[in-house]
């Protein structure tokens, strides 16, 4: 009996454990999405209802916590993700793919903000982009796989194409750059998607 209670104190500390990381990696994605861009550890615990120290014991730095927070926001955006079947015609994959990215792109647009922010000296947040990058890239090559097979010796040219047009860096560009709304940039968005694959589609 004393190692199954053993074994259920572990068990409960773990569970405690895991949802304190949970109520500051929320905290954290809260306060961002409210528009505090650059949320300090001290209005994080805050928000979290937990002390200075609680915070630090669960997350050793920011890079960590940034870490957390990214993985969130990715299993938030597979949550939302809707398949697009290959088998469409293309003019219903690029408008399908476009709606989805466009959608996509605004529900991670506040942490995609404030990871633009500190970006520049935090690896964590650059490897997490890195990984929007990579499944943005399997989910073009995946469904316009006819027509980059068409495109020969430009198929990878062509990816990085496709990828850049509908990463955030684009969209941040057509929302806050040209003060489009969301139906506007993302007609922008299905328009070059379009030509970039029109050009390789056979006459």
């Amino acid at each position: 009996m004393d190692g199954v209670d053993v074994a259920g104190r572990v068990d409960g500390r773990t569970a405690r454990a895991e949802r304190t990381r949970a109520a500051i990696v929320e905290a954290h994605l809260a306060l961002i999405s409210e528009g505090d861009l650059r949320p300090t550890g001290e209005r994080i615990a805050e928000r979290a209802g937990i002390s200075l120290r609680t915070l630090w014991t669960n997350f050793k730095d920011m890079e960590t916590l940034f870490e957390a927070s990214g993985a969130e926001v990715l299993r938030q955006q597979d949550a939302a993700h809707r398949p697009i079947s290959p088998g469409l015609p293309l003019a219903k994959r690029v408008d399908a793919y476009c709606r989805q990215r466009a959608r996509l792109l605004q529900l991670i647009a506040p942490s995609a903000r404030a990871a633009q922010m500190r970006e520049p000296v935090s690896e964590q947040l650059h490897r997490n982009r890195l990984k929007h990058i990579e499944r943005v890239r399997d989910e073009v090559e995946e469904l316009f796989a006819v027509e980059l097979a068409e495109a020969g010796p430009g198929r990878e040219q062509l990816v990085h194409a496709l990828v850049v047009a509908s990463t955030w860096q684009a969209w941040s560009m057509l929302r806050y750059g040209l003060g489009l709304g969301v139906d506007q940039a993302r007609a922008v968005m299905s328009r070059t998607v379009g030509a970039l694959l029109a050009d390789v589609t056979p006459d």
